[in-house]
């Protein structure tokens, strides 16, 4: 076949053009890469620079503020104040209260955000009086070490609670008063860290690239997130130290598990702060790579190009039987509507491939339309097996329900059958409404609130109950009523053993999941009857609770309804020893909406 006057005429098309081209796009290749690299370096170098006078400018503008704070009347007054013993109690908090309208009215007309602070040796801070900070880094790098300019962190001594949620950093300097240069404490000029992190977050290099600022010991100073290049920063920053002591700004290549990096740093000598960008050598010279497979693109299309010349007589059965199959990788692995752009297109007619790629357009298509269809009625499918878990809930609990407030009624407890019925009212108001599937957890456990009311009317000594509510769980959602069936069921156990049943509800956000806990001190179950529930949830046997009439109904119930509805996601963790109770976790993916 090489023999062949085809395959020949290819090999002298293909040498003839290739040869030349490789050559020039060698040749530019390298002449190009070097002009662009000292380009890209320098525009690199320039925005870290820029980065870096942004941070000098705001420095020192709260430096100077603490210059003009130190210097000012109201706070010589409070300092000359606070230094005579013999000044009365009003002076003193006369004194104070015009410090802080003087650090308000500056706050107010300073468009940074930046608040102020002053902390009195033997006092708090002078907008709570707070003393913890004494336990803080910031102020044990402060004392220790003089250290003025302070990482990112939270400080509650703020005259509201926005300010007190954010985070700050600071600029730390002794407040002294000027007539008797005694050292009655520190002042503390807070800016947000948002005004630094905003900007430096924007900065991008590449893809992945990033800057971040680092104090000398390598730690964040605007609190960002550093996990994932903890050690080439590390690495980064010990290279500086030993090859560029007393360079400002400079760039070096560092190697990192295998992959070679380029480092941008620029210092801050007045902070001991450092300006770190990281970016993969890759990334970075992309446009190097874009110039040299330009030219290997143009090189092939010339290549292409010999072979359509020399070939264009087989080219109406090579080209479609390539195309379909690029077309049959695609439907290999599902891709219908992909595998239909890389069709072939072949002129009608009676010839074997005209044929052939025409059955096969119309079995993709056929195909396509099975496996579309087949995927509609299982979704249907599951949807109406979910309806159905849920409504097979609702009639159980309401009947529990009706039982408990007919106890009460006949023991004339007409006052608690009223708070018990309003009680029911709101559950039936929150079950009746199926406009969503998916709830937030603090509305199921509103619900279980309610729900415990009445169980704690009827129980009253006999029942002890605990709701562990994590605040930040609260607005994440979850399957409604997956919560109801595992607190009645606690109940239910616990109170078939003598004294007090104890059940805890729990709900926790941790390592990016939900955590949902029901735990009794009930009877427990049987290692069989765990291993059963368990063994359910890996045969993904969703259906069977429909009609169980078993052990467990309401928790299988629950698991089903929870696999049907996160799938994979789901986990069950299940402790239970006989006689000593039960402890079920329900682990959730987050959702938020």
């Amino acid at each position: 076949m090489f023999f062949s006057l085809r395959s020949r005429l290819l090999a002298i098309f293909s040498i003839l053009l290739i040869i030349p081209f490789a050559a020039l796009a060698y040749i530019l290749s390298k002449e190009s890469t070097k002009i662009i690299k000292v380009s890209i370096e320098s525009s690199t170098t320039q925005t870290i620079d820029q980065f870096a006078s942004h941070v000098i400018t705001l420095l020192t503008q709260v430096e100077d503020t603490g210059n003009q704070v130190i210097s000012s009347r109201s706070t010589q007054e409070w300092l000359a104040v606070h230094l005579n013993a013999d000044n009365t109690i009003q002076e003193r908090v006369l004194s104070k209260q015009r410090l802080r309208e003087f650090f308000s009215s500056y706050a107010i007309n300073n468009s940074n955000g930046i608040s102020i602070s002053a902390f009195a040796r033997d006092a708090g801070g002078l907008w709570t009086q707070d003393k913890t900070y004494t336990g803080s880094e910031w102020f044990a790098e402060f004392k220790q070490h003089n250290k003025r300019w302070t990482t990112a962190h939270k400080d509650i001594d703020q005259p509201d609670e926005i300010m007190r949620s954010r985070f700050v950093n600071s600029f730390v300097f002794p407040l002294v008063h000027l007539q008797s240069l005694q050292n009655v404490g520190f002042i503390k000029i807070n800016y947000p860290t948002s005004l630094l992190r905003s900007t430096i977050e924007k900065i991008r290099f590449g893809e992945t690239g990033k800057v971040v600022l680092l104090t000398s010991d390598g730690r964040s100073v605007l609190n960002q997130d550093m996990a994932d290049d903890a050690q080439l920063l590390k690495n980064g920053l010990s290279e500086i130290d030993t090859h560029f002591g007393s360079e400002i700004s400079g760039i070096f290549p560092i190697q990192q598990n295998g992959d070679s990096y380029l480092l941008f740093f620029r210092k801050l000598p007045a902070q001991d702060w450092t300006i770190i960008g990281t970016v993969p050598e890759q990334e970075l010279y992309e446009k190097i790579t874009h110039i040299r497979q330009t030219m290997l693109i143009v090189t092939v299309a010339l290549l292409v190009l010999a072979m359509v010349a020399a070939f264009w007589l087989s080219a109406g059965i090579t080209k479609p039987l390539s195309a379909m199959a690029k077309a049959m990788k695609h439907v290999r692995r599902g891709e219908f509507n992909q595998a239909l752009q890389f069709m072939p297109k072949v002129k009608k007619g009676h010839s074997e491939v005209s044929y052939v790629t025409g059955v096969f357009e119309q079995m993709t298509h056929r195909l396509r339309y099975l496996i579309e269809t087949e995927f509609e009625t299982n979704l249907r499918r599951k949807n109406a097996e979910y309806k159905a878990l849920l409504l097979q809930i609702n009639p159980h609990f309401y009947n529990n329900s009706l039982e408990i407030i007919s106890g009460l009624a006949a023991k004339k407890r007409e006052d608690l059958v009223m708070d018990a019925t309003e009680s029911l009212g709101k559950m039936m108001r929150y079950s009746l409404n199926l406009g969503s599937d998916l709830v937030q957890v603090a509305e199921e456990l509103a619900y279980i609130r309610d729900f415990l009311f009445i169980l704690k009317l009827r129980y009253e000594e006999r029942l002890s109950l605990t709701i562990e509510e994590d605040p930040f769980a609260g607005r994440y959602m979850i399957a409604k009523f997956i919560l109801q069936p595992l607190v009645e069921n606690a109940v239910k156990y616990s109170l078939e053993k003598d004294g007090v049943a104890r059940v805890v509800i729990r709900s926790q956000v941790q390592d990016e999941r939900l955590l949902l806990t029901v735990k009794d001190n009930g009877i427990g179950m049987s290692p069989e009857l765990i291993e059963d529930l368990l063994a359910e949830g890996k045969n993904d046997d969703s259906v069977a609770v429909l009609s169980s009439e078993g052990q467990s109904i309401g928790l299988r119930n629950v698991l089903s309804r929870c696999r049907l509805n996160y799938g994979q996601q789901f986990k069950l963790h299940l402790n239970s020893r006989i006689g000593e109770g039960t402890e079920i976790i329900l682990e959730l993916p987050l959702i938020r909406s």
